[in-house]
């Protein structure tokens, strides 16, 4: 599909400075976007038709494309929706009309479940039902803004532990953040080191001196990636750089020797401080304990390698270390090949943006709110050095897949229509080393590609985390324009004491509201004292961070409901989906620390929805359609109570002591109202993947995936919130998620066949084994007693239900085999063996006991075992 022809007129991909950005509504954009069409067309002409008006100034261009789906598909799935909306309302009407069954506590169970899952689809897709693409043109972004008159932008990592977080993967996002493409005097990163670990520290020295390589080579060839390690893993080596293709190789081979030595010097990190320590007992300025030492042989004001007092986890002093000045506004070209320099950088700009490491106090006795304290401490500390209008926020494992991210994320915030209104543009996240078919659903296709695109069309997507670019007046708790009064915007943001006692950092505040860039004129020693303050542990008494100003604090999901007060307060939001990626990271494939992922999020969102954050209680500038999507987001954790009822009903009918067991009558006419439910929703997730680009194995390994979190991590999430808030306990303890590095003799995936076992797989395995034998006692009851057509029909009924769960949980059977998940029919095998063990052993238990008396009750329920489905099941939805 192309763009209109107002669009096709000024969009410049040609030139060689967007090379990475790769226009997906032009010819060979791919396939996904041929059911969108321009939304924008009216306001184009408003541009042109001002250009050519004597009277009036021509508007600023647009600086990015809006599109909507197709009538073709956008209609007949508004309509399937509204047609699946009555059927479920006739359905339970019917269901409360004829209140017939063979238990009717659980007839009651059931009733409010089905009304429960009607009413979580409705929010679901209430909010997907206007969907819009947005698609940025940094070419317009170059032609209104020279490098010179860009904003700034702040960029902070985080990481915490070197190991569980491997440091590679956390000093290639610096290198990447450090080599976009993006003017070296406007942007600045901030590592913040939330361990206080030498190994960070050290490492990101050594980052610093490989960048001075590294960011000249990425400009003179222009390649993509700039995240080292993944552009030297790729076959290709793809470059636009003007230099012929021998001197291209030439760098390329001595930069990729010089990555080797630099990864040497990461690993060595971990051998050569403790070296180091080993001297240091007895050194009168350690007391005596053995300190980790730096390399100029000083102790290591942060964590020791072997904790001692005021150096270990929890207690440690502040840090802030400048590794990068801020270099000068003019461009400084580098020196010719020579003999001692054989890369010629005699026409490359080689000033690298500047580069600081944080390590906030930590004391006991204080809660350090965990990522979102780290993330407002990098907040005050940035403000006082670089003072950036935006932010760009990432996870250690995270890097930048496409320079021309940044100026894409700044083609809405600097947008005529929306621009000053948007407090933040969030970015999907992806992943490099899952495996082929998303075994545990980790790229999450339906929530980044489905429902952010919904939500895009509302007030905008939620913040989640990683790959977000803020405006930092948003985040100091600022109003929207259209919702403050016509005055200075530094008095809109309120009194100084919200924001603590520091006033240099107080005096930053009006210089970001104007989107103005303050670069500290104090060098690092005379501005230490006022650095350390703002990151003290005390500095947040008495204040609003954490809660009217900065991230959100004391809820897991730090992301959601920080995103959700901006909503709250009238701020819009943007979602910005590039090719190629702007960004990708690393995804747990192990299936523990998945569910550990999932566990974290699903309690965060209860935690949310119990809180006096929930949506329901927001003020009046959230819009109604967006307080429908948070609601959906925070709540959906509480279908697994009824989840779980359906999917141990075959316990109760096992031993029911009738014949026949069913839970609504008459049962023909309650299976056709469940075929006809559950049938609509699987038509209106595939007109769903139509419009969002997706395949059917992204739906299907979603569907899976919810089950697997409804049996095991959805009822820890509720269990965590009742300890939480009823019980004032401190409720499930949220694991962070390791990201193991993949090397050495280790094959690919390994991390896909360990096994680590916890108590949040057993709920899984239960429901699986209860369904396994379930198949089995039919098998044999199939072949020691006799049954008619209708009581047959009846127990497939009940049997294909215990069938879908089972494939539903394949995902979850094959994680738990380890080694053996790699071979399918092996799992085939077993479940098949397990079946007909449990049949044979009905069969001889019914055999003995007929042959010496009658038989006992459990065993009599021969005619028309029957399992029955929750009649709205809802199984697509995002994590």
């Amino acid at each position: 599909m192309a763009p209109s022809p107002a669009a096709a007129g000024r969009t410049g991909r040609n030139n060689n400075n967007d090379a990475g950005l790769a226009d997906p509504l032009l010819p060979g954009g791919g396939g996904k976007d041929k059911y969108w069409v321009p939304a924008d067309g009216e306001e184009e002409e408003e541009e042109i038709c001002r250009g050519e008006d004597g009277g009036r100034p021509p508007a600023p261009p647009l600086l990015y494309l809006t599109f909507k789906v197709s009538g073709v598909l956008l209609h007949p799935y508004r309509l399937l929706t509204l047609v699946r909306l009555i059927a479920v309302v006739l359905f339970l009407a019917w269901r409360l009309k004829h209140r017939d069954s063979d238990a009717m506590w659980l007839w009651w169970i059931s009733v409010v479940g089905d009304f429960w899952f009607g009413v979580t689809w409705l929010l679901n897709q209430a909010s997907k039902l206007n969907p819009v693409k947005r698609v940025p043109d940094p070419s317009l972004l170059r032609r209104r803004f020279d490098d010179g008159g860009l904003p700034g932008i702040d960029v902070f990592i985080n990481t915490v532990d070197p190991v569980d977080e491997p440091m590679l993967y956390t000093m290639n996002s610096v290198l990447s953040i450090l080599a976009t493409d993006y003017p070296a005097d406007r942007h600045a990163a901030y590592l913040s080191d939330d361990g206080a670990s030498l190994a960070h520290y050290e490492g990101l020295i050594e980052a610093a001196r490989f960048a001075a390589l590294w960011v000249p080579f990425c400009r003179k060839h222009r390649v993509e990636p700039r995240a080292p390690e993944s552009y030297f893993a790729a076959k290709a080596a793809p470059h636009a750089g003007p230099a012929p293709p021998e001197e291209f190789v030439g760098d390329r081979r001595l930069v990729r020797r010089e990555y080797e030595e630099f990864k040497a010097r990461l690993d060595a990190l971990f051998t050569v401080i403790p070296q180091r320590s080993e001297a240091s007992v007895g050194n009168a300025n350690t007391k005596g304990a053995k300190a980790t030492l730096m390399a100029d042989g000083t102790p290591w004001p942060g964590t020791w390698t072997e904790p001692a007092e005021n150096h270990k986890k929890g207690q440690h002093a502040g840090i802030v270390k400048v590794m990068l000045s801020h270099p000068g506004e003019e461009p400084q070209l580098g020196m010719p090949a020579s003999s001692g320099h054989p890369l010629d950088f005699s026409a490359v700009d080689v000033r690298l943006p500047m580069l600081v490491y944080i390590a906030r106090e930590k004391r006991p006795g204080y809660d350090h709110q965990k990522k979102a304290g780290a993330m407002n401490a990098q907040l005050r500390v940035s403000a006082l050095l670089s003072n950036a209008p935006f932010i760009f926020n990432f996870d250690g494992d995270h890097y930048i897949n496409n320079s021309q991210a940044f100026r894409a994320a700044l083609c809405f915030m600097l947008d005529r229509r929306h621009g000053d209104d948007t407090a933040f543009v969030q970015f999907p996240q992806r992943f490099d080393d899952v495996d082929p078919t998303d075994r545990y659903c980790n790229h999450n296709r339906v929530f980044f590609d489905a429902t952010l695109l919904g939500l895009n069309g509302v007030q905008g997507p939620s913040y989640v985390g990683t790959g977000c670019m803020f405006r930092r007046v948003a985040l100091y708790g600022a109003d929207p324009p259209r919702w403050r009064p016509e005055d200075d915007d530094a008095k809109a943001l309120g009194c100084p004491g919200r924001y603590g006692n520091s006033m240099p950092f107080i005096n930053t505040i009006p210089a970001a509201a104007s989107q103005e860039r303050s670069i500290a004129s104090l060098d690092e020693t005379a501005a230490m004292a006022e650095l350390e303050e703002v990151i003290a542990c005390a500095y947040e008494d008495g204040t609003e961070w954490g809660d009217g100003v900065g991230w959100v604090y004391d809820i897991a999901t730090e992301d959601v409901v920080t995103g959700f007060r901006l909503h709250r307060k009238g701020w819009r939001s943007m979602y910005c989906d590039m090719e190629p990626d702007a960004f990708r990271g690393t995804a747990p494939i192990n299936l523990t620390e998945r569910l550990y992922q999932i566990l974290r999020w699903s309690g965060g969102s209860l935690e949310m929805f119990f809180s006096r954050n929930c949506p329901l209680l927001a003020g009046r500038r959230l819009r109604p359609m967006q307080r429908v999507a948070y609601t959906n987001m925070t709540a959906y954790p509480v279908s697994a109570l009824f989840m779980v009822v359906y999917d141990l009903l075959p316990v109760i009918w096992l031993s029911h002591h009738h014949g026949e067991f069913h839970i609504q009558k008459p049962f023909p006419t309650y299976v056709a109202y469940l075929v006809a439910v559950i049938a609509m929703i699987e038509v209106i997730g595939l007109v769903e993947i139509k419009w969002a680009g997706l395949t059917l194995l992204d739906w299907w390994r979603n569907e899976q995936f919810y089950m697997i979190g409804a049996t095991g991590v959805y009822p820890a999430a509720v269990l965590h919130i009742v300890l939480k808030r009823l019980l004032g306990m401190k409720g499930v303890r949220f694991k962070l998620t390791a990201k193991q590095l993949a090397g050495g003799a280790r094959e690919r995936f390994a991390e896909l066949y360990d096994v680590h076992w916890s108590p949040l797989l057993t709920p899984t395995v239960v429901v699986m084994a209860v369904n396994v034998a379930a198949i089995g006692a039919a098998a044999g009851k199939a072949v020691v007693g006799g049954w008619t057509a209708a009581q047959l029909a009846g127990a497939s009924a009940g049997l294909v239900f215990n069938v879908w769960v089972l494939v539903l949980l394949y995902p979850f059977a094959l994680g738990i085999m380890g080694r053996w998940g790699k071979r399918p029919c092996a799992l085939f095998a077993l479940l098949v063996a397990a079946c007909a063990a449990v049949a044979a052993g009905f069969v001889a238990v019914h055999a003995v006991l007929a042959a010496g008396s009658a038989a006992p009750s459990w065993l009599g329920w021969s005619r028309g075992a029957t399992a029955i489905l929750p009649s709205s099941w809802r199984l697509k939805r995002g994590f």
